[in-house]
């Protein structure tokens, strides 16, 4: 089975699915990771977003993930990018790696990147294509899952959960890869919140650690 996480930025993949990530690889599946964007300057300093994009080929690779796919679209203004080039190209990867399973940030997401990722990830996920996805997830991502204007629309609500309970720890080790990214708790970003938010949704279904995720769509 093939497994495809579109990611706005690095490190998105870690938060939202690093445990199902090395969940899937030792169950033998193929898991392929999208970064939509990369840090352009003035906004970023070009060292730092080199950083970065290597600690994201670090964690990955650590979680077995078979193969990275920087699509280099400015991170923090992915609103000035034609919205056919950005539909276009997720459209592109869709359809090279032809997953069974998607998994997308959710679009009530304060981070405007985190929803245009969505709005172009669902064009090309469509059902028309020769290559139908089967199941389609949004995934949490602390810092910026919940943090928008509370409405009806923004909420996450999760319905479905991946026991990660043996794999927390390879989520966790993934993670400190991100020195670039992480805080001391309590930010949102910091290794103590990861841990806590993954036994919180463990216990949501009785489990030690859990991810958790609202389902999109599923062709039964």
């Amino acid at each position: 089975m093939k497994v495809l996480v579109i990611a706005p930025h690095p490190d998105d993949e870690v938060l939202g699915c690093g445990g199902t990530i090395a969940k899937y690889v030792s169950q033998g599946d193929k898991v392929y990771v999208c970064i939509v964007t990369k840090g352009c300057e003035p906004l970023f300093a070009m060292d730092g977003v080199i950083k970065v994009r290597n600690e994201c080929v670090k964690a990955d690779k650590f979680l077995g993930v078979e193969k990275t796919i920087f699509l280099d679209f400015p991170a923090a203004m992915l609103e000035d990018v034609p919205r056919y080039k950005l539909n276009d190209a997720l459209v592109k990867v869709v359809q090279e790696v032809k997953p069974d399973i998607v998994y997308l940030p959710h679009r009530g997401d304060m981070q405007l990147d985190h929803k245009m990722t969505v709005d172009a990830a669902m064009v090309a996920l469509r059902p028309k294509y020769a290559h139908v996805i089967k199941k389609i997830y949004a995934y949490e991502t602390l810092s910026e899952t919940g943090w928008d204007v509370p409405n009806v629309t923004n909420e996450f609500i999760p319905n479905a959960y991946h026991d990660i309970s043996e794999y927390l720890e390879n989520k966790l080790i993934a993670m400190n890869m991100f020195t670039t990214q992480l805080a001391q708790f309590p930010n949102a970003r910091s290794i103590e919140a990861i841990k806590a938010l993954a036994m919180y949704r463990g216990a949501t279904v009785n489990c030690m650690a859990a991810e958790a995720f609202s389902l999109i769509r599923e062709i039964i």
